[in-house]
């Protein structure tokens, strides 16, 4: 299975998009939310159009293997949800959160709304809604 066109509109409207490379609590990132990898340049700028294909890259390469290997069983709206949650946390958060099973994830998923801000960790106001919006998707038929 693979992230569906909502499901990568989804994740773009989450992430939103930085023409220059940014820091994103301690690193860099670019585009739509790309972070930057040991030893990637980040690039002075990147249009839309190159944020678009190096948003399908890090999907094919880095979200969409775990998914399809740790829920199998999801729909494509479950899909959509897991891909924005593993994108933005990480594939090792992803298989900590479905460890609990596949009757939780609704449940786990707004557990994930901390974030690291000058070193104290901290609840996010921003990090709460896209948990949100993710069991609203990932409860869709």
């Amino acid at each position: 299975m693979k992230t569906s066109a909502n499901g990568i509109t989804f994740i773009k409207e989450n992430e939103g998009y930085a023409p220059q490379p940014t820091d994103d609590n301690g690193h860099l990132m670019w585009g739509h939310g790309h972070d930057q990898r040991p030893g990637e340049v980040p690039p002075a700028s990147i249009s839309i159009t190159d944020a678009d294909a190096l948003l399908a890259q890090d999907l094919a390469l880095y979200v969409e293997p775990h998914i399809n290997a740790l829920a199998p069983w999801v729909n494509q709206n479950q899909y959509d949800a897991l891909a924005d949650f593993c994108y933005n946390e990480g594939p090792g958060a992803l298989a900590t959160m479905l460890h609990h099973g596949q009757a939780q994830v609704s449940t786990q998923l707004p557990a994930w709304c901390y974030e690291h801000v000058k070193g104290v960790v901290v609840k996010s106001s921003g990090l709460i809604a896209r948990r949100e919006k993710e069991v609203a998707l990932y409860d869709r038929p």
